[in-house]
């Protein structure tokens, strides 16, 4: 059941003692800017969070635009059209406007990609580094697969499977795996929920494709991308390779 937080509710039955009154769109913006909330509790998202869902896969639709079906350079640190350089600058884009209501004061970050030698035993491109959201880091690992040698690879393939049908759109997508287009590790957004009736996810990225050009890399910006799921466990269900979820939180609330 929705309702208002205890805040704004008791901020509605003091202003009157005050000589004033909220309005109905007062009260409903207030509503709307605070957590969703039911009755036992538990935040589940919040209006701020959304909007920065929208602005980032936004923003990855008109680079997806902007670019024309051209290859953009892919070569160098600061090319943004690198995959994790690409999910970066979706984020970094757009952060400003928010943070997270337990830590209203501190920016937000994006963590980088776990050093090779600390995704040990598995290949590097697994994970994340592990940045507390007590510096500013809002995201959570809401769901990961790793590539287990002590079950069969059709339990591997079957966790893998449920593993991604755990996708919801706005999460960031790590995975260390070996696929069509190469090698490696590789970073994404999902713009959708897993779609139980096609078994297929959505998503935005950059340089999944490439090709070189002078002998640098230029990779294709995708937006609205798709594929059935076992495309993707085809992908990194392999002995020591797996993926990462990574979710925002719900206690996203705009900067003041």
């Amino acid at each position: 059941m929705r309702i208002l937080s205890l805040f704004a509710l008791l901020l509605c039955l003091a202003l009157p003692c005050a000589g004033e009154t909220l309005s109905l769109e007062e009260m409903m913006a207030a509503e709307e800017a605070a957590p969703i909330v039911q009755d036992g509790g538990e935040a589940i998202s919040s209006a701020a969070r959304e909007d920065f869902i929208d602005r980032i896969i936004a923003t990855a639709q008109s680079l997806y635009e902007e670019a024309g079906g051209r290859a953009q350079r892919a070569q160098y640190s600061g090319d943004i059209y690198i995959c994790k350089n690409f999910t970066v600058h979706l984020f970094r884009e757009n952060r400003d406007d928010f943070r997270m209501a337990e830590y209203p004061d501190v920016p937000l970050v994006i963590p980088n990609n776990q050093k090779r030698d600390d995704c040990a035993p598995y290949v590097y491109g697994v994970e994340w580094q592990d940045i507390p959201a007590a510096e500013g880091n809002p995201f959570y690992a809401a769901a990961t697969f790793r590539y287990d040698s002590a079950l069969s690879k059709e339990e591997n393939r079957r966790l893998a499977r449920e593993f991604l049908q755990q996708v919801q759109r706005g999460d960031y997508f790590q995975m260390a795996a070996n696929y069509y287009y190469g090698v490696g590790a590789h970073s994404m957004v999902f713009i959708d929920d897993y779609d139980p009736e096609t078994d297929s996810v959505r998503w935005t990225d950059s340089n999944m494709k490439g090709k070189s050009i002078n002998g640098e890399r230029y990779a294709y910006v995708q937006y609205d991308a798709v594929k059935e799921i076992d495309w993707f466990v085809d992908a990194f269900c392999r002995s020591k390779y797996g993926a990462t979820i990574y979710r925002l939180r719900d206690d996203i609330i705009y900067a003041q």
